[in-house]
């Protein structure tokens, strides 16, 4: 028997629709019908890949007499938070505020009008002894205290909406904007937070951070930190010890590319394997401005196997990219990717000994008696061993396959466009530039609805498009366009007006639906929303960037191309807001450091003839010889074609230089 989610789209949803648990989905009769029958509400949300989502599900959700205490004493509305992040933001942010901590599942109890008063993450079916209240009897005690302490409650969900109300100003705001001294500073206590052994920031669990790396990678571009050998040594060392950390460990699917969300060890060797669009798509311009700087053989395979698998194994029909493959293959996390040596000798012969030996295999293993490959070899020696990858990736092929979500969510997929437009640049890969250009084609057709103002809808099962577009939808979808607009006069010649124009719509539209008309800052989803007991804002990168961090590099990269006096006025009011917030939680707003720090060295722009040498132009900048990092740090184009110029004319921030027709001269300059 099928409960209201079995017409839903979700993947995670439909893995609910046969629970016993009367389910609603995120509606306004789910509300009604709390209001009408004088239950709480309880709001479940997760996620497909998620593992500890799914032993929820079994232990309780499938079990008729859990349900059937949910469905008489509440009314349950399960969320797919990849679907609804607004949602997942309002009840992650009021269960932390209750908790210090969240996590997924995630399950917060509300007032029938929807306001949170309490919640937790996973609970288990029964006593267990860690600590943790079972299930059911939380349950009961949950809908006791609602029926006996109304007013109570009442006053208590008030409290935390004006919590959350409040949490919409920026944190530590005191109108001041990060100046250098700042953004260095921040750069330092990065430093200091850095795991200097194994890489990363923190302990256990280790998660890849890529607005981290990006902001430490684009401070050490400027003329500040060259000057400071100190600083520019240790940001080597915390940045190549990281990014190498990631690229040789569990992390990375050295068999199949790709990266998994993170690993639950300090030194990167047992991941929690989901992979998500998002992680890949950020760490894929992560890895290819960092090869661009420390020309690491071992980052660009990281970048080619890691679209070699998008391309391979998460393209949907519709042309745009799934949202992430499970953590489990039948319920047994991990069991796709994991190897025994008998298993490898089998299928590789002679070449195992080598392979395990540069894979640290081993008979004991490292993970439940199996092994998770690790590189332990040199990048030659890993290039050497590409036809016994192949073989076990065949073999592999042919085990039972983690389940893949096959929603096409925006954000992700533009998070991914821009990095392969940018990494296309930078590899000179004409072919990756034809695949991002290809999938804003297939994005922009499938949600963004035409007119002056496009209207963006934000999740797509199939070819059909719903759901309402929030910030980052927006931001993410601008930055998109921005990068390939930024490349398009080598990559795809004449269409850098079509970007351009998408880019400029877009990033007007997201000023209309979404900026805070009486205090700085962006709200995450648009006006309008009575189903949101808070309109919040979004300031701290998780996962993914906050939609106000990627709202000042699209302000910045609007002003660039467009030279619009506006948009450097949006930056300056948004940078307000980060004065604070750089000073005492750099980690937290790393991506709006990031953007602040590019803008501060002045956005290059190469203006060029039509016919101007561009090719020549991206292999002197990526060729063999430019080997020194030191001489040749990188920096980001936006190449502008103009009939005015003769051959190329370079300038950053307000300059200008003469013109050349000479390419070694532009590379020099840069």
């Amino acid at each position: 028997m099928s409960n209201r989610l079995a017409s839903e789209r979700s993947l995670y949803l439909q893995q609910h629709a046969g629970n016993p648990v009367h389910w609603w989905p995120w509606c306004a009769e789910a509300f009604a019908e709390a209001q009408a029958s004088g239950k709480p509400v309880l709001v479940s949300v997760g996620y497909s890949s998620c593992h500890w989502c799914h032993v929820m599900a079994r232990e309780s959700f499938e079990q008729p007499y859990i349900a059937g205490l949910m469905n008489q004493h509440f009314v349950c509305i399960k969320v797919d938070r990849e679907e609804r992040p607004e949602v997942d933001k309002l009840m992650m942010d009021a269960v932390q505020m209750i908790n210090g901590h969240g996590g997924w599942p995630l399950n917060c109890f509300c007032l029938p009008d929807g306001r949170p008063f309490f919640g937790g993450t996973y609970f288990p079916p029964e006593d267990r002894g860690h600590g943790q209240v079972p299930w059911p009897q939380l349950l009961m005690r949950v809908s006791d205290f609602f029926h006996r302490n109304k007013a109570e409650l009442a006053a208590n969900a008030d409290a935390i909406a004006q919590n959350l109300t409040h949490l919409t100003r920026a944190p530590d705001a005191d109108g001041s904007s990060p100046q250098p001294a700042d953004l260095l500073a921040a750069a330092q206590r990065l430093c200091e937070q850095h795991d200097d052994t194994y890489g990363g920031f923190g302990g256990a669990p280790k998660f890849p951070s890529p607005p981290t790396v990006d902001f430490l990678l684009a401070i050490r571009g400027t003329a500040a930190v060259e000057k400071d050998r100190a600083l520019a040594t240790r940001l080597d060392a915390v940045l190549t010890v990281t990014l190498g950390a990631m690229a040789r460990g569990g992390l990375f699917d050295q068999i199949g590319g790709g990266f998994h969300r993170y690993c639950v060890d300090r030194d990167w060797t047992v991941p929690h394997f989901e992979k998500m669009l998002y992680d890949n798509a950020q760490l894929l311009g992560t890895y290819a401005e960092a090869w661009a700087r420390y020309r690491d053989p071992l980052y660009a395979r990281v970048c080619e196997e890691t679209i070699g698998w998008l391309q391979r194994e998460m393209r949907l029909p519709n042309g745009l990219f799934a949202s992430a493959l499970d953590a489990d293959t039948d319920h047994e996390e991990g069991s796709t990717y994991v190897w025994k040596p008998v298993e490898v000798v089998a299928l590789l012969g002679d070449e195992a000994l080598p392979f395990a030996a540069a894979y640290g295999l081993t008979d004991q293993g490292n993970f439940e008696g199996a092994n998770i490959p690790k590189l332990r070899a040199k990048a030659g020696e890993r290039d050497r061993l590409a036809g016994a990858r192949a073989k076990l990736l065949a073999a592999r092929n042919l085990r039972p396959q983690p389940a893949r979500d096959d929603k096409a969510l925006l954000g992700w997929n533009a998070l991914l466009i821009r990095s392969l437009a940018k990494a296309a640049w930078i590899f000179g890969r004409k072919d990756w530039f034809a695949l991002a250009a290809d999938c804003e084609a297939r994005a922009w057709e499938l949600f963004a609805a035409e007119g002056a103002s496009p209207t963006l809808r934000s999740v797509a099962h199939g070819d059909a498009a719903t759901l309402h577009g929030n910030l980052t939808d927006y931001a993410w979808f601008a930055e998109a366009e921005l990068t390939l607009a930024a490349y398009a006069s080598w990559g795809l010649p004449g269409q850098t007006a079509r970007f351009a124009a998408r880019a400029r719509v877009l990033t007007q539209a997201t000023l209309d639906r979404f900026a805070d008309p009486h205090a700085v800052g962006f709200f995450f989803a648009p006006a309008g929303r009575d189903d949101l007991s808070v309109r919040q804002k979004d300031w701290f990168d998780n996962a993914v960037p906050a939609g106000n961090s990627s709202m000042i590099h699209v302000c910045a990269e609007a002003y660039a191309l467009t030279g619009e006096d506006r948009w450097r006025q949006h930056l300056t009011d948004l940078a307000q807001a980060y004065g604070g917030m750089a000073r005492n939680v750099p980690n937290g707003v790393a991506r709006a450091l990031e953007g602040l720090t590019r803008h501060a060295l002045g956005q290059a722009v190469l203006k060029h003839a039509p016919d101007a040498h561009l090719d020549g132009l991206q292999a002197a900048l990526s060729g063999e010889a430019n080997t020194s990092a030191h001489q040749r740090p990188y920096r980001p184009l936006l190449l502008v074609p103009s009939a005015e110029t003769a051959g190329f004319q370079l300038c950053v921030g307000e300059t200008c230089l003469a013109p050349t027709t000479e390419v070694a001269a532009i590379v020099e300059a840069l």
